[in-house]
């Protein structure tokens, strides 16, 4: 059986404040390096040295990724809901606006709170758990709300792009939950999103007519390297084993802060400027995702 928590205790706390930290400057990475590196190509080398990071893992620790145990239907629904997120991320970018995008894609968490709950009854929210959840997102929209604009028909392509990728994320998430995957490995869960975005985005780009190549600067390496090691395998990893011993709905709710961490790196890393709405939108998250995961007072 399972060792599942119904809260995130301070270890799970630290991890997800962790992981979003990187994947708010992985954003930073990636909008630094795409301009060499073209975004599906650079996926498909993240995602391949990334499925070849976690096989030596699970060698080393003796981890079995090929046995039959029933995980393979679920495990190949969320590879391609994975892979499917990535694709329209990564084609939504080429029509609309980076901050555009960020406040689409996260919308997965109120697909997670909508539907998890209708399979699994203990992942529902209370009242001002949604009042939480809805705080955060709002502080996501005011973060980036300076960059909004009159929206093109180009723009509308990529936000509906955004949108899915959301949905699809969110789906992620609960085909994890809700299939034989909620028992499996966090090594397993991670090994069939990441090898079937392996084998999916090399087509991909070739069929939007990326130009492949190897010859790459030093930063350009360096900045693979990370999204590689410490994104698409040991973050990943620490956020598949969350899901399999925490609430998903609560865990969610912190990815709100991953574009708001972009943002402090850019102020940090880019010299972009600290506004008040950056200041107004970091204390907007992080009190609703208090009140998300606030536990119940109990009755005497």
């Amino acid at each position: 059986m399972t060792d599942r928590k119904d809260h995130l205790d301070s270890r799970a706390t630290t991890i997800l404040v962790a992981c979003c930290a990187f994947w708010g400057l992985q954003q930073i990475l990636i909008k630094t390096t795409v301009t060499e590196v073209p975004p599906l190509w650079q996926a498909s080398i993240r995602m391949t040295g990334a499925v070849f990071l976690l096989w030596l893992w699970c060698r080393s620790r003796g981890v079995p990724l090929f046995e039959r145990d029933g995980t393979l239907p679920g495990g190949l629904l969320a590879g391609a809901l994975f892979a499917g997120e990535f694709t329209c991320i990564y084609i939504g970018l080429q029509h609309t606006s980076a901050s555009r995008l960020t406040v689409f894609l996260y919308t997965s968490p109120f697909v997670v709170a909508v539907l998890l709950p209708r399979v699994v009854p203990s992942e529902r929210l209370r009242g001002m758990q949604w009042v939480g959840l809805a705080l955060a997102f709002a502080g996501v929209v005011l973060a980036f709300s300076e960059s909004f604009g009159h929206s093109t028909s180009s723009q509308l392509h990529g936000d509906a792009l955004a949108l899915a990728a959301g949905v699809l994320w969110g789906l992620t998430t609960i085909a994890i939950r809700t299939t034989k995957l909620a028992t499996a490995s966090a090594e397993k869960t991670l090994f069939y999103q990441i090898a079937v975005t392996a084998a999916v985005s090399p087509v991909l780009s070739l069929l939007l007519g990326e130009r492949w190549s190897f010859s790459y600067s030093t930063y350009a390496w360096f900045s693979i390297a990370l999204q590689t090691a410490i994104g698409a395998f040991a973050s990943y990893l620490a956020w598949m084993w969350l899901l399999r011993h925490y609430p998903a709905t609560r865990i969610s709710s912190f990815t709100f802060l991953t574009p708001l961490f972009a943002l402090v790196f850019g102020v940090v890393l880019l010299s972009e400027s600290l506004t008040l709405q950056l200041v107004l939108a970091l204390a907007g998250v992080a009190l609703g995702i208090v009140m998300v995961n606030r536990r119940p007072t109990s009755k005497p």
